[in-house]
């Protein structure tokens, strides 16, 4: 089952295809430069350990939080950050009893969550995604984050999923059944929750965010509507009493979700009616459509776009 080689970083990993040169790439954010942009130092960045339940855990490092599956079956992670990581990223999994990683699944296909393909997949664990997002790997893709222009290279072939699926698909896994989930596009077109059914825990990718505002990533496929009808789906699915965690930010609980729901479904109606009286993009920004959610998710200002996203989704009309 296992064709993980334990702690192993490939350096040469990083070295995708680079693009032609166009006028576009003049536009372009570097790596590193969006990553202290983000105040993110991959060198000296520390991976915290939180367990949720026996045999489940959420490490917390730079980029999505990863969940950590530890049983008899070996180990299944969500999400796996960057390449550069990847031995803090075994050591911790190691701390609780792991030993390397045999499944990786992506949420979704954006850098922060699946650049760890780049090492874990030459390194021997078997990718997994839905669809869309192994689509959107295949190729090169310029990520609108209104902050910055982020081009996200084509991985190479050994950092690509080796299992998708549609809409849903199960594993059978250290002795509890874990549901990959997906309802269509949201934070992109190709994301994934994963249900861990024996500990009535959800790892939500972006689709949720609990550091503030989300990120629509609307020129990619991702939508506001989408937004909504996604973490509806999956409180549909949840039993009492359950644990979410988000794509970053600390886990949390059903409430956390649902209030998010309503911050999303309040502010998509005020943009709505907004562009249906003729708007503009500006006009809509100044008129401040978060302004009583702001205590709560942070200065929109410093969001990535969020109502800049929503408004723009809602104009292409997609749902």
């Amino acid at each position: 089952m296992r064709r993980h080689l334990t702690g192993i970083l490939l350096v040469g990993c990083l070295a995708m295809s680079s693009p032609a040169a166009s006028v576009e790439e003049e536009t372009w954010t570097k790596r590193d430069d969006l990553l202290g942009q983000f105040g993110w130092d991959l060198a000296s960045a520390e991976i915290k350990t939180e367990k949720l339940a026996e045999g489940l855990y959420v490490l917390f490092g730079i980029g999505g939080n990863i969940a950590v599956s530890i049983g008899d079956n070996g180990t299944l992670i969500v999400d796996d950050q960057f390449p550069e990581l990847m031995p803090r990223i075994e050591a911790a999994i190691a701390e609780v009893g792991g030993e390397g990683v045999d499944f990786a699944i992506n949420t979704h296909w954006h850098f922060d969550h699946a650049d760890g393909n780049l090492a874990f997949g030459a390194a021997g664990t078997w990718l997994v995604s839905q669809a869309n997002s192994r689509a959107k790997m295949i190729t090169a893709n310029t990520i609108n984050l209104t902050v910055a222009q982020y081009r996200q290279e084509a991985y190479p072939l050994e950092a690509l999923p080796v299992i998708t699926f549609g809409d849903r698909m199960s594993f059978h896994w250290n002795g509890e059944q874990i549901d990959l989930f997906h309802a269509g596009p949201a934070h992109t077109a190709g994301d994934a929750a994963v249900i861990f059914r024996g500990q009535n825990a959800v790892h939500m990718g972006d689709v949720f965010n609990n550091t503030g505002y989300p990120f629509i990533d609307a020129d990619s496929g991702g939508e506001i509507d989408g937004m909504i009808v996604f973490c509806k789906a999956v409180l549909a699915e949840l039993e009492p009493g359950a644990t979410v965690i988000p794509g970053h930010g600390p886990v949390t609980d059903v409430r956390a979700l649902e209030e998010y729901v309503n911050m999303l479904e309040s502010v998509r109606a005020r943009i709505d009616k907004m562009i249906r009286s003729g708007m503009t993009l500006q006009e809509v920004i100044a008129e401040k459509p978060t302004k009583d959610f702001d205590a709560r998710y942070g200065d929109v200002a410093k969001s990535l776009g969020f109502v800049d996203r929503v408004y723009t989704s809602l104009k292409k009309g997609t749902r």
